[in-house]
């Protein structure tokens, strides 16, 4: 192989490790704001309740999957 094709090709991996670590970066600023979003959820009124709607209206829909898989 030429050299110049092997240099072209270090440089295609190097500019992709870089979009990866840039892609790694905002991943994680999405999780951080993700979790902050959530605790901050959690400290408004009315939030248990919520919460127990969701779980409710959850296992109805799961009840209600299986039933029509069960036909």
């Amino acid at each position: 192989m030429k050299e110049s094709r092997l240099i072209e090709m270090a440089n295609k991996i190097e500019s992709m490790g870089q979009a990866l670590n840039r892609i790694i970066q905002e991943l994680t600023n999405l999780k951080d704001l993700s979790i902050g979003t959530m605790e901050l959820v959690k400290n408004l009124p009315g939030y248990a309740k919520a919460l127990k709607k969701l779980k409710e209206d959850l296992t109805a829909k799961k009840e209600e999957a299986l039933k029509q898989n069960e036909k």
